[in-house]
């Protein structure tokens, strides 16, 4: 471990466990892990004197407490070398190994989403240097730069995906802008890959986030949720993936994302590669080279939208399909979420019923078009969760996806009034404030879908 051994002997506890990279040592003893930066210079970071390791502990320390308090207690001193103290966890718990256990569920991403994007509205915004358009570039074709001298022989993966980057950002280059100038650009945690998420009491808490650079934290929320993403899609989650994509959205409503989360989702993927590539694996390099030749090839999209009064099973049904994804390409919007949206309400606020005038209903229905004809034209397929009662509202989406190029469809499932109303009664936690007096009233104007609809 070549760790100083006056280190060794200041700790309360012996060691029992060493975790090294080739920037740290974090020593485990008894119930706390203690993180000691090696006095190391490299292009993106500088430990070389102990003023300067002090100084990153207690930025590892400010930083990480946003995300892990109960994690991260204090920088302590041992022989003179600073280190960041920890509460030790359970390695098992850390959401690669749970997820590659099988025991990640949407459940545990469902709180995640809502506590991310609660951080990112909060967290402090970058300064304008961080995040431009051409920062943004420069970072996207240096991996490239990086790859080819490492893996000379994948110069034919390397230059489709290279050219694909270079398209997409000049495409995307005013999205970029606007997100720089909207406040997009956030200080994050900057390495939010499923190993540095832990489940602890059934919460995912995220650790480890980077102190060394601001310009690897301060990033936009688009970026920083892409590399999650782009880990459970590599742990062979698509599902989970667009769960939580979904879920994300719902807390955020960050749905401009959509225009540059692929572009993010590659530059992740070559990321890691990179990592790979650095620790002489060249066959893990290849398998993230694989992973963003299928996220630049994904699907053709496609608007989707549901039918039938409150307590029919619209949810539950398009639930099911995102949860059992077979690739991170489908959007689902929920007027539900996005009527309360309309109101300035939170998805789970209750709003007395104020919002449902046949106003409400006009300005919710125009919003949603307005949300899908934005997702479908940022490349993505999108699932309108709607009552979609009349035949004109449903004959308006239909128009829209003629007017877009993409292919229609319509869900309908059904039910008896009887277990309409026991679904009803039986919800809890739902962005839903229909009741079954509610449901009945539905029933009085539905106008069912005619078999031509279905075509």
């Amino acid at each position: 471990m070549n760790i100083p051994a006056p280190i060794l002997a200041a700790l309360p506890d012996a060691v029992d466990a060493c975790r090294e990279t080739h920037i740290s040592w974090v020593l485990l003893a008894g119930e706390f892990a203690y993180k000691i930066k090696k006095p190391v210079s490299l292009p993106f970071l500088d430990y070389g004197t102990v003023e300067k390791r002090r100084f990153y502990c207690q930025e590892e320390l400010r930083l990480n407490r946003r995300f892990a308090p109960e994690l991260y207690l204090e920088v302590v001193e041992l022989a003179g070398e600073p280190a960041v103290k920890m509460r030790r966890f359970d390695e098992a718990l850390r959401l690669d190994q749970v997820c590659r256990r099988g025991a990640l569920t949407p459940a545990h991403l469902t709180r995640f989403a809502r506590e991310l994007a609660e951080f990112q509205r909060s967290a402090a915004q970058a300064a304008a240097e961080f995040g431009t358009p051409e920062i943004i570039r420069a970072d996207a074709l240096e991996n490239f730069d990086e790859l080819e001298q490492l893996l000379p022989a994948e110069t034919e993966s390397l230059a489709r995906l290279r050219a694909w980057t270079e398209a997409e950002w000049q495409r995307r280059q005013g999205d970029f802008t606007r997100r720089h100038t909207g406040g997009f650009i956030r200080e994050g945690h900057g390495d939010l890959h499923l190993g540095n998420l832990v489940l602890l009491d059934g919460r995912i808490v995220a650790f480890d986030g980077i102190e060394f650079s601001a310009d690897f934290r301060c990033i936009d929320v688009a970026s920083e949720i892409a590399f999650t993403l782009l880990d459970l899609l590599d742990h062979d989650q698509p599902g989970l993936a667009t769960w939580l994509l979904n879920e994300w959205l719902v807390w955020s409503g960050d749905f401009d994302a959509l225009a540059v989360l692929r572009f993010y989702l590659v530059y992740r993927a070559m990321v890691r590669a990179k990592v790979a590539a650095l620790r002489g694996d060249p066959a893990e390099a290849r398998g993230y080279f694989a992973l963003a030749q299928r996220l630049i090839s994904s699907p053709a999209s496609r608007l989707t939208i549901t039918c039938g009064p409150s307590g029919c099973g619209k949810t539950y049904l398009t639930s099911c399909r995102l949860a059992s994804a077979d690739s991170l390409d489908t959007v689902r919007i929920r007027s539900d979420v996005e009527r309360k949206r309309l109101f300035g309400l939170a998805p789970d606020a209750a709003s007395g019923g104020t919002i449902y005038t046949p106003e409400a209903n006009t300005r919710t229905y125009a919003r949603l078009a307005e949300l899908a004809e934005a997702i479908v034209q940022h490349g993505w397929s999108v699932i309108v969760d709607a009552a979609f009662l009349r035949r004109a509202e449903r004959d308006r989406f239909r128009a829209l996806a003629g007017r877009l190029g993409v292919p229609f469809e319509l869900i309908a499932p059904q039910a008896t009034p009887d277990e309409l109303a026991r679904r009803i009664a039986a919800r809890r936690d739902d962005a839903s404030e229909a009741t079954v007096e509610i449901m009945r009233r539905q029933l009085s104007w539905f106008e069912p879908p005619g078999d031509d609809e279905r075509l």
